[in-house]
C-alpha cells in the first residue's frame, strides 16, 4: 500500500464524496457520479484518477462506458494498521468500566 497516495487521495473532500457515492451505489459511470457533484466532468475525472492511483477506485469497461468501483482493501489495511489498535484499547476500557459498574450494583 502506498500510504502517501492513499492519504493524499482522502485529504480532498470531493474525493471523499466520490467514495461515498460509490459506497452507496458501486459501479457508476462518470456521468452518474457527476450528477451528484458541482463540477465539470474533466475535474471529476482528475479526482477519479487520483483515487485510482491510490488504488481506492478501480474501473471496468463495459462497451463504451467506464464503470467505477470502490476498492475497500486499502481502507481495510489502514483500519487494521492504524485504527483497530486504538479501538481495542477503547473497548477494553469500556469493558473494564462495565465490570466495575456492575460490581457496584451487586
Amino acid at each position: 500500500m502506498h500510504a502517501d497516495r492513499f492519504f493524499k487521495a482522502l485529504a480532498d473532500p470531493t474525493r471523499r464524496k466520490l467514495l461515498d457515492l460509490l459506497c452507496e451505489k458501486n459501479g457508476q459511470t462518470l456521468g452518474q457520479l457527476c450528477e451528484n457533484l458541482d463540477m465539470a466532468r474533466q475535474s471529476a475525472t482528475q479526482h477519479l484518477e487520483i483515487l485510482e492511483a491510490a488504488n481506492l477506485v478501480s474501473t471496468v469497461r463495459r462497451g463504451r462506458e467506464k464503470l467505477h468501483f470502490i476498492n475497500p482493501v486499502p481502507l481495510h489495511e489502514v483500519y487494521e494498521r492504524w485504527v483497530r489498535k486504538f479501538e481495542r484499547q477503547r473497548l477494553s476500557l469500556l469493558h473494564d468500566l462495565k465490570k466495575e459498574l456492575e460490581g457496584e450494583q451487586e
